[in-house]
């Protein structure tokens, strides 16, 4: 984890919204020495920074549990340094990268090495993920006590489905004996062409004459980690939802009472395949945009409680990687410093969820499922981490302005309403926009 500093701060006459507690009124806010102080109306306090929040939303600080920081191994495509600012000028203030790195996250060294680069260049906290398997091969579990020992948050071979069912068990029996989330990329990497696949399979994939992946690549390894968490009693979560059919069978193992979860990412509640028709190589992830129907179930399943989570899956890449022939390029886009505006643009300004709900996807549920006990919410005792809002603020995504290395978004040019405006972790302001910061004064 970062080695964070810890201020005192006093965020005045904000509209606090903090599920964990049900809080959803004006009021003040008092961190000191990094930890909620207090809560209330008319706060005072000496000798710390007053923050004017006045007309904007007061959140706990939110936490991304799906992002690829890069670092070790493809620095010229992201690093700690530039992924943390691209994450706090998104207005996250936790980060959990995952272990596709090179070497892969999948032994104590490692980890350890992302913590103590993170303690001299990072701001925010950064928490890693473990690989299930040794460099990600699905061969051999890799010494999952040590990585818990060394502090990772979960264990996931992202970006790789753990295909061999026998060693994905193993695997969850394991982690459930420290507690450990498991985090699986569902795909059939048959059925996906092993990576050669490059969108839906469907009607527009046929008409752009490009090879289609499946939904059923997807669902049938959904089903599978199912049945296996049933067997195990394992925490699953499923990363990167994107089809009705897997939101379905979600809904279906949570009503049984299974220790099931998800979370789905801005670009599959926001696109669908049809974006593909440009050959654009920044559309193309994984998995892949899907249809109208697999948003209208994501929606639904956003605003019955079925997904978890709202995650970026940040995915950076360099120019020259993207800007090939659509075919050759790599999947993935970025997505921290455009997940806020597009939820708040998407889902609140369009009443898909309410503000609470978005918030409580944002950072409270992300919290209770990677056992962060002290974030997540904004009660005394707690870390003083705080995500600020402004509900109206409309912004033009702009990929030039944005602080990650990679610009790989499919966002260019969108015009949305709401942005984030301060990003605070343990009481230090570590990001403010041009017109929040006339509202910070010292008393």
């Amino acid at each position: 984890m970062s080695k964070i500093k810890q201020k005192s701060l006093l965020i005045k006459n904000g509209h606090v919204v903090n599920p964990a507690t049900g809080t959803d009124e004006v009021c003040d806010l008092l961190i000191l020495d990094g930890k909620v102080e207090k809560i209330g109306k008319n706060l005072t306090a000496d000798k710390v920074t007053v923050l004017d929040a006045k007309g904007k939303v007061v959140a706990p600080g939110f936490i991304d549990m799906h992002v690829h920081l890069r670092e070790p191994g493809f620095e010229y495509k992201e690093n700690i340094k530039s992924g943390s600012e691209a994450a706090y000028k998104g207005g996250i203030t936790s980060v959990c990268c995952m272990p596709n790195t090179q070497p892969a996250i999948d032994n104590a060294m490692v980890v350890k090495y992302i913590q103590s680069i993170a303690a001299e260049v990072s701001p925010i906290r950064i928490f890693p993920i473990g690989a299930i398997t040794i460099e990600q091969k699905g061969e051999h579990l890799s010494e999952i006590g040590s990585l818990n020992e060394a502090g990772v948050v979960a264990i996931s071979d992202d970006g790789y489905p753990v295909k061999n069912s026998e060693l994905m068990r193993r695997a969850m029996e394991y982690a459930k004996m420290f507690d450990l989330l498991v985090i699986d990329h569902c795909e059939d990497p048959d059925l996906a062409h092993h990576g050669h696949g490059v969108m839906n399979e469907g009607k527009t994939s046929t008409i752009l004459g490009l090879k289609g992946i499946p939904k059923e690549s997807e669902t049938i390894m959904v089903a599978r980690d199912i049945e296996l968490a049933r067997l195990t009693q394992s925490r699953l979560h499923i990363a990167h939802l994107s089809t009705a059919q897997s939101v379905a069978l979600v809904r279906a193992a949570k009503k049984e009472g299974l220790p099931v979860s998800c979370e789905v990412a801005p670009h599959h509640f926001a696109l669908t395949d049809e974006a593909l028709s440009e050959f654009d190589a920044n559309y193309k992830m994984n998995p892949p945009l899907r249809q109208q129907e697999d948003i209208e179930a994501i929606l639904k399943g956003l605003k019955d409680g079925t997904i978890d989570c709202i995650a970026t899956d940040h995915a950076p890449h360099a120019e020259y990687e993207k800007n090939v022939e659509i075919a050759y390029a790599p999947f993935g886009v970025v997505g921290l410093e455009t997940s806020v505006s597009l939820g708040l643009d998407q889902l609140v300004h369009k009443k898909v969820i309410s503000l609470s709900q978005w918030v409580d996807k944002m950072s409270t549920q992300p919290a209770r499922l990677l056992n962060l006990k002290d974030l997540g919410s904004l009660e005394p005792g707690k870390a003083g981490d705080v995500t600020i809002v402004d509900l109206e603020k409309e912004v033009v995504i702009d990929e030039n302005q944005f602080a990650s290395k990679s610009k790989n978004t499919p966002f260019k040019g969108w015009k949305l309403k709401g942005a984030p405006v301060a990003t605070i972790v343990a009481g230090n302001v570590v990001y403010q926009s041009e017109d929040a910061k006339e509202k910070v004064s010292k008393k």
